[in-house]
């Protein structure tokens, strides 16, 4: 109907607004960041300048899987590298117990995720194994340890063991479609365990990035073939500048022997503003330098590791974000107990908690239903634990909290937090890294007890 008519589209400057990207909302109502012409085409050339590095470039034939949500900085700045090389995109069906189903069905040759999902591939792969039979489980053991063994040494990884690669690892290759090339986590950090495993097994480049929809995504990026930068997001990309500034408070030092700090970074990639909300750029955004809020610490090869948040929000391994203070509050009206101190980490998918239980209470529900002891006794009886968890289920529900904001498991301290154990400050807030320090051993249990 308009191919007889001519229209002159309406011009364009680099620095008009592009999309207005909503954050998560985790510390209040969702901040619409503002993205920039130009900071999306800086982006672009982002993970082109990586990928170019290590002798892979994206044409025609490459193929990516899109799962994750289109409104995610992460998955749109991949698919937005995808279209301006002509690339093809594919759409997962929906279910995440079938993503290993799509990605054998569609054969990327690209695939972006989240730890969480990676996790559950490293599940899936180790469960086939284990379930193979002697004589198939040595023959993997045997090639995995030479494989890395060579890769520990500096040998890349499609050099390191290829006689193994066509014998054992194909195998996992082909249940990934087969032509997988890079493999790319973000989100969380992806634990060491599993991103080595990934390294050996899939034969593919397997690294982790750092960004923020501030940023808009990809600032930081791990060079595949570089052992040493396991575990680390790697340096920064080539358009940017990234520092790290001193949290005194929390005993972090940008200029100590080992840097750490919070991560800082410049760049005409960085966002232009949150919609309406002025008020909240000038809290991060400080003499052109945007305050991620997580805090990094440099490695001797130039790589950064993230170590924590500035703020008490933490990611789980799925990606969700917990401001934990807010929970504790929501917990902590349960006449059942004193105190509480909520954890979780980017390395695991669900919070437990250390709770101190009100003596009167359950001194009296242990008499309402025929278990004895004293206090501390109580504390370690299966039956009180669970009751505990129970109610603290049922305020969940009443709060209508989301399912990743249920407390899983607990321990019941019958000792208050208190200044002697340096726990607490004087005026009873909580010292988060010295109760992780102290209770550390706790933690471990019960996650290892829900696994």
């Amino acid at each position: 109907m308009g191919g007889s008519h001519n229209f002159d589209l309406p011009e364009k400057k680099i620095s008009d607004i592009c999309t207005i990207m909503y954050t998560s909302g985790t510390t209040g109502d969702p901040k619409g960041v503002m993205i920039s012409n130009e900071s999306l085409l800086v982006n672009i050339t982002g993970p082109d300048s990586v990928l170019q590095y290590i002798g892979e470039v994206l044409d025609q034939d490459d193929v990516y899987l899109s799962y994750l949500p289109l409104a995610h900085i992460f998955d749109r700045m991949f698919e937005e590298v995808f279209i301006y090389h002509g690339s093809k995109i594919g759409f997962w069906r929906g279910d995440v117990k079938l993503l290993v189903d799509d990605i054998a069905a569609l054969k990327p040759t690209i695939f972006c995720a989240v730890p969480r999902v990676l996790d559950r591939i490293y599940s899936g792969l180790t469960a086939r194994i284990s379930s193979g039979g002697i004589l198939k489980k040595t023959l993997f053991n045997i090639a995995y340890k030479m494989k890395l063994d060579s890769m520990r040494k500096g040998i890349k990884h499609e050099k390191a063991a290829p006689f193994f690669d066509k014998l054992v690892f194909s195998k996992v290759k082909e249940r990934l479609g087969g032509k997988l090339r890079v493999i790319v986590s973000g989100g969380a950090p992806l634990s060491v365990p599993v991103e080595e495993f990934l390294r050996v097994v899939t034969c593919a480049y397997v690294i982790q990035g750092y960004g923020l929809t501030e940023t808009c995504a990809g600032s930081i990026v791990s060079i595949p073939n570089q052992y040493s930068m396991l575990g680390t997001v790697g340096p920064p990309v080539p358009h940017i500048d990234v520092r790290l500034e001193s949290v005194p408070e929390m005993g972090y030092h940008a200029l100590s022997s080992v840097p750490r700090g919070e991560i800082c970074i410049r760049g005409s990639v960085l966002f232009s503003g949150y919609y309406k909300r002025e008020d909240l750029v000038q809290e991060v955004m400080i003499d052109g330098w945007f305050h991620t809020g997580d805090i990094g610490e440099w490695q001797p090869d130039g790589s950064l590791k993230v170590i924590d948040r500035k703020k008490n929000i933490f990611k789980l391994s799925q990606g969700e974000y917990v401001a934990v203070e807010n929970l504790e509050n929501v917990y902590g009206v349960l006449q059942d107990i004193d105190s509480i101190w909520v954890y979780g980490n980017s390395f695991e998918s669900s919070l437990v908690a250390v709770v101190n239980p009100n003596q009167q209470s359950l001194e009296r529900w242990a008499e309402q239903n025929g278990t004895a002891g004293s206090f501390a006794e109580l504390c370690e009886h299966s039956r009180a634990k669970e009751h505990i968890l129970a109610e603290l289920t049922k305020i969940a529900k009443e709060k209508k909290l989301k399912g990743f904001e249920f407390i899983k498991a607990i321990h019941l301290d019958p000792l208050p937090f208190d200044i002697e154990r340096d726990l607490i400050t004087p005026t009873y807030k909580k010292k988060r890294p010295q109760m992780l320090k102290y209770y550390q051993g706790v933690i471990d249990a019960l996650y290892k007890s829900m696994k």
